[in-house]
Protein backbone atom coordinates (compact mmCIF):
# COMPACT_ATOMS: atom_id res chain seq x y z
CA UNK A 1 0.00 0.00 0.00
CA UNK A 2 1.55 3.17 -1.05
CA UNK A 3 1.93 6.33 1.95
CA UNK A 4 0.53 9.47 1.53
CA UNK A 5 1.01 12.24 4.15
CA UNK A 6 -1.65 15.44 4.10
CA UNK A 7 -2.01 18.09 5.92
CA UNK A 8 -4.02 18.12 9.48
CA UNK A 9 -8.00 18.27 8.19
CA UNK A 10 -9.98 19.60 11.18
CA UNK A 11 -12.54 16.53 10.26
CA UNK A 12 -10.06 13.91 11.64
CA UNK A 13 -11.73 14.58 15.45
CA UNK A 14 -15.16 14.24 14.18
CA UNK A 15 -14.28 11.10 12.33
CA UNK A 16 -12.57 9.76 15.26
CA UNK A 17 -15.73 10.43 17.16
CA UNK A 18 -18.30 8.71 14.79
CA UNK A 19 -16.18 5.78 15.00
CA UNK A 20 -15.51 5.78 18.79
CA UNK A 21 -19.25 5.63 18.70
CA UNK A 22 -19.65 2.98 16.68
CA UNK A 23 -17.06 0.44 18.93
CA UNK A 24 -18.24 1.61 21.85
CA UNK A 25 -21.99 0.59 21.31
CA UNK A 26 -20.09 -3.43 19.92
CA UNK A 27 -17.98 -3.53 23.30
CA UNK A 28 -20.49 -1.61 25.98
CA UNK A 29 -19.51 -2.16 29.45
CA UNK A 30 -16.68 -4.21 28.59
CA UNK A 31 -15.02 -1.25 27.81
CA UNK A 32 -13.10 1.40 29.93
CA UNK A 33 -12.31 4.52 27.52
CA UNK A 34 -11.38 5.04 23.52
CA UNK A 35 -8.12 7.37 22.53
CA UNK A 36 -7.62 9.23 19.60
CA UNK A 37 -3.77 8.84 18.92
CA UNK A 38 -1.58 9.16 16.32
CA UNK A 39 -0.81 11.78 14.51
CA UNK A 40 -4.15 12.73 13.04
CA UNK A 41 -4.64 13.17 16.96
CA UNK A 42 -2.29 15.94 17.23
CA UNK A 43 -3.61 19.46 15.89
CA UNK A 44 -1.75 20.86 13.19
CA UNK A 45 0.51 17.60 12.19
CA UNK A 46 0.88 16.08 8.47
CA UNK A 47 -0.19 12.43 8.75
CA UNK A 48 -1.42 9.84 6.43
CA UNK A 49 -5.52 10.14 6.31
CA UNK A 50 -5.75 7.29 8.67
CA UNK A 51 -7.42 7.49 12.37
CA UNK A 52 -5.78 5.63 14.91
CA UNK A 53 -7.78 4.62 17.73
CA UNK A 54 -6.90 2.79 21.30
CA UNK A 55 -9.61 1.29 22.90
CA UNK A 56 -9.21 0.41 26.59
CA UNK A 57 -10.56 -2.49 27.60
CA UNK A 58 -11.38 -4.36 31.04
CA UNK A 59 -10.02 -7.65 29.17
CA UNK A 60 -8.85 -7.74 26.14
CA UNK A 61 -10.42 -11.22 25.88
CA UNK A 62 -13.25 -9.01 24.69
CA UNK A 63 -11.40 -8.55 21.75
CA UNK A 64 -11.37 -11.91 20.55
CA UNK A 65 -15.30 -12.93 21.13
CA UNK A 66 -16.15 -9.72 19.66
CA UNK A 67 -14.41 -9.90 16.43
CA UNK A 68 -17.22 -10.46 14.01
CA UNK A 69 -19.25 -7.57 15.27
CA UNK A 70 -15.78 -5.69 14.32
CA UNK A 71 -15.73 -7.48 11.19
CA UNK A 72 -19.55 -6.15 10.47
CA UNK A 73 -18.31 -2.63 10.90
CA UNK A 74 -15.53 -3.03 7.91
CA UNK A 75 -12.60 -4.33 10.32
CA UNK A 76 -9.73 -7.03 9.00
CA UNK A 77 -9.12 -8.87 12.63
CA UNK A 78 -4.96 -9.46 12.51
CA UNK A 79 -4.43 -10.53 16.30
CA UNK A 80 -1.80 -8.83 18.09
CA UNK A 81 0.50 -7.97 15.01
CA UNK A 82 3.62 -8.15 16.18
CA UNK A 83 2.77 -6.58 19.82
CA UNK A 84 2.05 -8.67 22.62
CA UNK A 85 -1.15 -8.38 24.42
CA UNK A 86 -2.70 -5.63 21.47
CA UNK A 87 -5.49 -6.86 19.34
CA UNK A 88 -5.34 -4.68 15.62
CA UNK A 89 -7.90 -4.00 13.60
CA UNK A 90 -7.80 -2.19 10.27
CA UNK A 91 -10.57 -0.77 7.86
CA UNK A 92 -10.42 -0.01 4.53
CA UNK A 93 -9.03 -2.73 2.01
CA UNK A 94 -7.71 -0.67 -0.77
CA UNK A 95 -7.99 2.60 0.93
CA UNK A 96 -7.01 2.55 4.96
CA UNK A 97 -9.51 4.85 6.93
CA UNK A 98 -8.90 3.44 10.38
CA UNK A 99 -6.38 1.78 12.73
CA UNK A 100 -7.49 0.33 16.21
CA UNK A 101 -4.92 -0.88 18.77
CA UNK A 102 -6.81 -2.19 21.55
CA UNK A 103 -5.15 -3.05 24.67
CA UNK A 104 -6.26 -4.53 28.04
CA UNK A 105 -6.44 -2.30 30.87
CA UNK A 106 -3.33 -3.85 32.67
CA UNK A 107 -1.15 -3.00 29.57
CA UNK A 108 -0.64 0.63 31.42
CA UNK A 109 3.02 0.84 29.35
CA UNK A 110 2.16 0.64 26.40
CA UNK A 111 -0.95 2.77 26.88
CA UNK A 112 0.87 5.09 28.67
CA UNK A 113 3.17 5.47 25.83
CA UNK A 114 1.13 6.11 22.88
CA UNK A 115 -0.73 8.91 24.61
CA UNK A 116 2.47 10.73 25.96
CA UNK A 117 3.77 10.85 22.16
CA UNK A 118 0.19 12.06 21.46
CA UNK A 119 0.54 14.60 24.52
CA UNK A 120 4.07 15.95 23.88
CA UNK A 121 3.11 16.66 20.66
CA UNK A 122 0.51 18.25 21.41
CA UNK A 123 2.13 20.63 23.67
CA UNK A 124 5.62 20.93 21.76
CA UNK A 125 4.48 22.14 18.08
CA UNK A 126 7.93 22.58 17.02
CA UNK A 127 8.91 18.90 17.54
CA UNK A 128 5.03 18.16 15.76
CA UNK A 129 5.93 20.33 12.63
CA UNK A 130 9.51 18.44 12.67
CA UNK A 131 7.89 15.07 12.47
CA UNK A 132 5.86 16.40 9.50
CA UNK A 133 8.60 17.65 7.89
CA UNK A 134 10.16 14.28 8.01
CA UNK A 135 7.01 12.11 7.02
CA UNK A 136 7.16 14.60 4.13
CA UNK A 137 10.67 13.93 3.20
CA UNK A 138 10.16 10.08 3.63
CA UNK A 139 7.19 9.88 1.44
CA UNK A 140 8.81 12.18 -1.44
CA UNK A 141 12.40 10.26 -1.38
CA UNK A 142 10.62 7.06 -0.99
CA UNK A 143 7.63 7.59 -3.70
CA UNK A 144 5.13 6.39 -1.08
CA UNK A 145 6.75 2.81 -0.86
CA UNK A 146 5.13 1.87 2.85
CA UNK A 147 8.39 0.10 4.32
CA UNK A 148 10.87 2.12 3.59
CA UNK A 149 8.64 5.42 4.85
CA UNK A 150 8.01 3.41 8.40
CA UNK A 151 11.61 2.54 8.77
CA UNK A 152 13.27 6.21 7.96
CA UNK A 153 11.00 7.53 10.95
CA UNK A 154 11.31 4.73 13.21
CA UNK A 155 14.82 6.25 14.98
CA UNK A 156 12.43 9.54 15.12
CA UNK A 157 9.39 7.88 16.77
CA UNK A 158 11.63 6.15 19.35
CA UNK A 159 13.65 9.32 20.11
CA UNK A 160 9.47 10.77 20.67
CA UNK A 161 8.45 8.08 22.65
CA UNK A 162 10.99 8.52 25.14
CA UNK A 163 10.78 12.52 25.15
CA UNK A 164 7.18 12.03 25.56
CA UNK A 165 7.25 9.50 28.79
CA UNK A 166 9.94 11.92 30.32
CA UNK A 167 7.77 14.97 29.55
CA UNK A 168 4.94 13.57 31.20
CA UNK A 169 6.80 12.23 33.98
Amino acid sequence: MKVTVSSYHDNWPKLFEEEAEKITSIFSEKLITIHHIGSTSVPGLQAKPIIDMMPVLKDITAADHLTFEMEALGYEALGEFGLPGRRYFRKGKHKRTHHVHMYDRSSQEEIDRHLAVRDYLRAHPDEAAAYGALKQRLVQAYQGDHEAYINGKDQFVKELELKGMKWRK
